[in-house]
């Protein structure tokens, strides 16, 4: 399936849904961040997805970088909450969404990466080289507010 993110597009489709969803930054012992390159959009970002029945936001944000890195984290604390009406994905199969996404962050206590049917390339990335790699804006927003080591989460 193939995603296209919009913001801020008077061009981009009519939201049809909200999908509650969270993401990670996930850091190593040097404070590199996990980045995986998604399959559906060609783009870095920041491991997460939606969150089913049954789970907490924080549990959905740990099954989520397990699934798509073969890492196992330990929720750590919160970036901030992203749920800008502007940001807007579209699906290949006619979903368009609204973003609502709440991004933690994480350390890692297990397992070992593998790259899954998500993405194409997953790799730690020193602070001064996320600029050099192809992202939506939204993501950098998040990794922005992660690095400005904020005393409180960014709502938004």
């Amino acid at each position: 399936m193939v995603r296209t993110e919009y913001f801020d597009d008077p061009g981009a489709p009519e939201v049809n849904s909200i999908v509650v969803a969270a993401s990670a930054v996930v850091t190593d012992e040097g404070g590199r961040v996990l980045l995986q390159r998604r399959a559906d959009s060609g783009l870095y970002a920041l491991p997460g997805g939606g969150m089913d029945f049954g789970e907490s936001l924080p549990g959905a944000a740990v099954r989520e970088v397990r699934e798509e890195t073969g890492l196992d984290v330990e929720i750590t604390g919160l970036v901030g909450t992203y749920t800008d009406p502007r940001h807007v994905i579209a699906y290949s199969d006619g979903e368009v969404r609204q973003q609502f996404n709440v991004c933690f962050t994480a350390r890692v206590v297990g397992g070992a990466l593998r790259i899954s049917d998500e993405s194409t390339d997953l790799r730690f990335v020193a602070p001064r080289e996320l600029g050099d790699l192809p992202m939506h804006h939204t993501q950098r927003l998040r990794l922005r507010h992660f690095l400005e080591g904020r005393e409180r989460p960014y709502l938004g």
